[in-house]
């Protein structure tokens, strides 16, 4: 597993309750652009559109050695998922309020680009303090039993 990038800034805005692995449909270019670390998944997130699961305002640089026919940078672009995990994921988004956001994407062990989404609660002003206290708390643990 060889990670192209990850949304740190997911996990600082949004509680995450689940996640779950999708691939995704992509030009050339944009695979070429991937594996070349120019993608970014901040902004990115995924929603229900009539039956199929689409990744939106996720950024993949145009290849840099691509010609006239190179890819949208900010396309909407589909993930690939199964019929009964999109139905599952559209009740959850629908009755919880809940978001899918992108996680992290990756090229798995045969090759292919994968996004880890994650089915995410947004966080308000005072769980965000209280998070990062107990990261900076958890650091302090480490250093002192170093």
């Amino acid at each position: 597993m060889r990670n192209i990038t990850q949304n740190k800034k997911a996990r600082h805005d949004y509680a995450v309750l689940d996640s779950l692995e999708a691939g995704i449909e992509l030009l050339g270019t944009e695979v070429k652009s991937c594996r070349a670390g120019g993608v970014s998944l901040v902004d990115a997130y995924a929603k229900v559109e009539q039956g199929e699961m689409i990744l939106i305002g996720a950024h993949i640089a145009p290849y840099a050695q691509g010609n006239r026919n190179n890819h949208a940078p900010r396309r909407n672009r589909r993930l690939l998922l199964h019929k009964k995990e999109i139905g599952r994921l559209k009740k959850a988004i629908e009755a919880k309020g809940l978001t899918l956001i992108p996680l992290s994407m990756y090229f798995n062990d045969r090759g292919k680009v994968k996004v880890q989404l994650g089915l995410c609660r947004g966080k308000n002003v005072g769980d965000k303090r209280e998070s990062l206290k107990k990261d900076q708390a958890d650091r302090e643990m480490r250093r002192a039993m170093r």
